[in-house]
Parts: structure tokens; C-alpha cells; sequence
């Protein structure tokens, strides 16, 4: 469960009840101010109960009594809720308004079901409860039956504010959940309540479900507005805060990071700056991952920690082609100097994959980072101009706090043009290595060039490259040719001038 250690600051200026769950107290700001009635909204199986429950064991574990108040779901349901999650809720007094025969436990109120008795005989129930139970967090769940009693909004709107004003200096945080059941122009709870979270379950075409929260009010406070990714896993709910380009510390380009060749090395005038976002652009098969991953090996001999995310290759493929190609990349795997993170995008949000990034950095002290390919990253968001945005704020981050990243496209096709499947993400990298497959004397060669660097001078010149023994091999600039970067060249020369097949992976 991921709840807070320490207890709750709730008195003073600036007060915070933790809500348990990590994320979505960053995205609060530290909590919700105490004594205060919240609105969670959100359609049945969004997470309400879960958070809920996590908001009284917080409470809890701060030593702060806790009531849930259920007019839908039984008791015995909302323990097996909990059990799910390998909670216990035993401290945790619960107000069952459903009428269950012969219940005896100490712990529930057995009231008659809410369709058989007045509004007001059901609100007057609840408060007798909480001025016996004194408690200091509170939840209602939900809403929608306290509506269905009303029959009219009006009457509704004066028993939440009811609700509202016997709170008043009681000392009690109040959660009050709906499912959405109101027309979807009833605005009434968000005006009444102090701040309003929303939980959206959203469908995709393929994969699993998208999860997202966002905190749509909160009165006097400075909090995270917008749209953050959160997932249910056993042991309570999980938010992934958006990652703002200014959440790193600014600083200066340091030196240049080489990769073990002295001639990819030189292309580049001298390496790749730290701190910078490399784009390594190209067809299937022309050296894309190898590449990326000497530059990883090149930082792990240094001393450096390196991560790879794959969205593509499978990671046992990866490490079978590494190890015949003998980039020495063993070592550093069993020590944990390098590591690969196998990413599924149909099953890993891009809010998730963002924080575990920033977790790779600042837990795991991780200087390089390489996502292989933005293409799987692609489709795994919603909307082509989300990820523009989104890999924006990704990569000034990492700047800002002097992480080197390394991204790899994929050409649609074998032999597509570069620049158009490139042009979207492109300019977001201060560097990009183009490279490029092209025919001559009736066999498919590859050249690689520089075409971006904003960091410094680099050479223009094309050159012959290839995967062999030892990792990414680059040969001397293709000067007698002309349209290489068509596919078609033509040959000016006098000589053979091309690299020696011999050997060759």
C-alpha cells in the first residue's frame, strides 16, 4: 500500500491529510487541506472506492479515526474490496445504510435500505453516527442515493450543504463520491465542495484500458492542474504526476561522451554533449539499436549507469545479438551498471513510462538514457500532438539535471523517405544521425551522417557504415557519389571505393 510513513501535518498554516497515495499528493501539493469537504468524481470501476480507502488508511496510519458511510455497497463488499488489496480494514468503522438481517458486528449500523426511508431520516442517521464516532476523515459512498431520496435538485443541493455546515469546525476531512448518475450540466457538488478530483477511465481500440486523474478544483491552493496517468494495482492506486519541463535544476553541456569508435566519434566533432537528446533515425536493420547501445557500453566502462527501454526488441534478442557482436555489454548487466526495461506500449501509459524514466534518474542515479524506439512510445498515446508535447517536457528534464538521452525512429518501409517519417519529433532532438540504406553494384549498402547538432560543429560529409563484429563500423565519406540519400546512387569515381564485405555481420 502505498501510504505515508510519517504522520499527517494537520494543524497550522499550510496543513496537508495525506490521501496515501504518493503521486497524487505531489500532484495536490502535499495533500488536501484538512478539515474540508471533497468531491471525487467518476463513472463506476474508475477507482473511487479504492482511493477512498486508502484516503481513511492514511488517516490511520497518522492516528486519525476513520468512517466509511456506504448506501451501495454492503460491508462484507467493501472488506473484500480491501482484501483485494491485502488491506485490513478493521479499525476502520463502517456505516452500512442497506438492510442486512441479523447483522451483529459492532462495526456496522444496520439502518433500513435507502429507498425505504425519507432523505431526511437517512441524513439525520449519518450525523448521529459521526457525533457518536467523533472521527477525523470521512467518506460517502456514494452520492447517487442521496440524489434518488432528493427526487429534486433543489432538496439535494440544501442536504449537501447541510452536510457541509455540521462539518464546520469539527475537525473532519470529508470525501464525498458520486458516479455521475447527474446530468452532465449539474454542477451542483463542484460548486459546493472545497476541491474536486476526477477519476476517467478511458477505453483504447487494443490493449488495456487508459487511467487518468486530474484535480479539477481546489480552493487557495497551488496544485498540478491537468490530465495525469494513474493505474490500480494490487496494493491501492498508483498516480504518474506530468512531468514539468522545469522540474530539473538547469545546467551547462559537459563534456562530450564518445562511444568506443573513434570514427563515429569524429562525425559527431567528437562525441555526444551530456546533457543532450540524440534522435538516431532510420529503416529497419541499419544499426539503429547497436549504435545506441555503444554509446551505453562506452558510459558503463566509464563508471556510468545506463538504461535502455525497449518498445520493440525483445530484451533476450537484444542481448543474443550484443553478445555476438561482442559489445561487452555482460559485466555491466550483472553489475547493475546497465539495464534494460522492456516496455509494452498497449499495457504501459506514456504517464507511467515518463515517471519511471524520472525514477531511473533520480533513484537509481542513471546518466544515459536510451529509448529504443520513439515509434513503440508513439503508440501509446492517444493523440500524435500529446506526445510532441509530452517528450518535450521529458527531455528538458532530463537536460536540466545533465542526463544524456538517446532515441531511436523506425522508417516506415525499408526504403522510406526519411526526412517525413523524422520531421515530428526531429526538432525536439539537439542532435540526429541520419542513416540510410542505398544500392550499388547490385548490393544494399548503408551510410550513416550527421544532419543536426546544435551543440557544436559535426561533420557534413556522408559515410559508409555497417553492423559488424565489434558493433557500428563506420568508412570513409562517399565522395564520388551523388544521391546516396535516394537510395540510387551514381558512382564519379575512378576506384572501388566502398568498404571490403569480407567478415561482415
Amino acid at each position: 500500500m502505498a501510504t505515508t510513513r510519517e504522520r499527517d501535518n494537520t494543524s497550522g498554516p499550510g496543513a496537508r491529510a495525506r490521501t496515501g497515495i504518493a503521486g497524487l499528493d505531489a500532484v495536490l501539493g502535499g495533500g488536501l487541506p484538512p478539515d474540508r469537504l471533497y468531491l471525487v468524481d467518476g463513472e463506476p470501476g474508475a477507482g473511487k472506492t479504492t482511493l477512498a480507502l486508502q484516503f481513511l488508511l492514511a488517516g490511520e496510519e497518522a492516528g486519525e479515526r476513520g468512517l466509511y458511510v456506504t448506501l451501495s455497497e454492503t460491508a462484507d463488499e467493501l472488506r473484500g474490496a480491501a482484501e483485494s488489496h491485502g488491506w485490513n480494514i478493521d479499525h476502520i468503522r463502517v456505516l452500512e445504510l442497506s438492510a442486512i438481517e441479523g447483522a451483529t458486528s459492532e462495526e456496522v449500523y444496520t439502518l433500513f435500505h435507502p429507498s425505504e426511508v425519507e432523505l431526511q431520516q437517512t441524513v439525520d442517521t449519518v450525523l448521529a453516527a459521526i457525533d457518536r464516532e467523533r472521527p477525523q476523515r470521512v467518506v460517502f459512498d456514494s452520492l447517487s442515493e442521496l440524489r434518488l431520496l432528493a427526487r429534486d435538485p433543489l432538496r439535494f443541493r440544501r442536504q449537501i450543504l447541510t452536510l457541509k455546515q455540521f462539518f464546520v469546525g469539527r475537525g473532519c476531512s470529508v470525501m464525498l463520491l458520486d458516479d455521475r448518475s447527474a446530468p452532465e450540466t449539474d454542477l451542483q457538488l463542484h460548486s459546493i465542495a472545497h476541491g474536486v478530483i476526477i477519476l476517467e477511465q478511458l477505453p483504447t481500440a487494443y490493449g488495456a484500458e487508459r487511467r487518468r486523474i486530474e484535480v479539477r478544483k481546489l480552493r487557495g491552493v497551488r496544485f498540478r492542474g491537468g490530465y495525469h496517468d494513474f493505474r490500480i494495482r494490487t496494493g491501492g492506486i498508483e498516480v504518474y504526476p506530468r512531468i514539468y519541463a522545469s522540474s530539473g535544476i538547469e545546467r551547462e553541456l559537459g563534456e562530450p561522451l564518445t562511444s568506443g569508435s573513434a570514427e563515429l566519434d569524429a562525425i559527431l566533432g567528437g562525441g555526444i554533449e551530456r546533457g543532450t537528446s540524440t534522435l538516431v533515425t532510420g529503416a529497419a536493420g541499419t544499426g539503429k539499436t547497436v549504435l545506441s547501445a555503444m554509446y551505453a557500453a562506452a558510459a558503463c566502462a566509464r563508471g556510468e549507469k545506463a538504461r535502455m527501454f525497449m518498445f520493440d526488441e525483445r530484451r533476450a534478442t537484444f542481448l543474443t545479438r550484443a553478445r555476438l557482436l561482442g559489445l561487452g555489454l555482460e559485466a555491466p548487466l550483472a553489475d547493475g551498471r546497465f539495464s534494460i526495461r522492456q516496455v509494452e506500449p498497449t499495457e504501459l501509459s506514456p504517464g507511467e513510462f515518463a515517471n519511471e524514466v524520472v525514477r531511473s534518474v533520480e533513484e537509481d542515479g542513471v546518466s544515459l538514457i536510451c529509448i529504443d524506439s520513439v515509434n513503440g512510445y508513439m503508440h501509446a498515446m492517444p493523440a500524435e500532438q500529446q506526445l510532441i508535447v509530452q517528450v518535450h517536457e521529458l527531455l528538458t528534464y532530463l537536460a536540466n539535471r545533465g542526463v544524456t538521452t538517446i532515441m531511436t525512429l523506425v522508417q516506415s518501409g525499408i526504403f522510406g523517405s526519411p526526412v517525413d517519417d523524422a520531421a515530428e519529433v526531429s526538432y525536439l532532438a539537439d542532435t540526429v544521425i541520419l542513416l540510410r540504406y542505398f544500392e550499388f553494384a547490385g548490393a544494399v549498402r548503408q551510410a550513416v551522417s550527421v544532419v543536426k547538432k546544435r551543440s557544436g560543429d559535426h561533420e557534413r560529409t556522408i559515410r559508409e557504415c555497417r553492423v559488424e563484429e565489434g558493433g557500428f563500423r563506420v568508412g570513409e565519406p562517399l565522395d564520388d557519389f551523388t544521391g546516396v540519400l535516394t537510395g540510387v546512387p551514381q558512382y564519379r569515381g575512378a576506384s572501388e571505393p566502398l568498404m571490403d564485405t569480407g567478415g561482415s555481420a
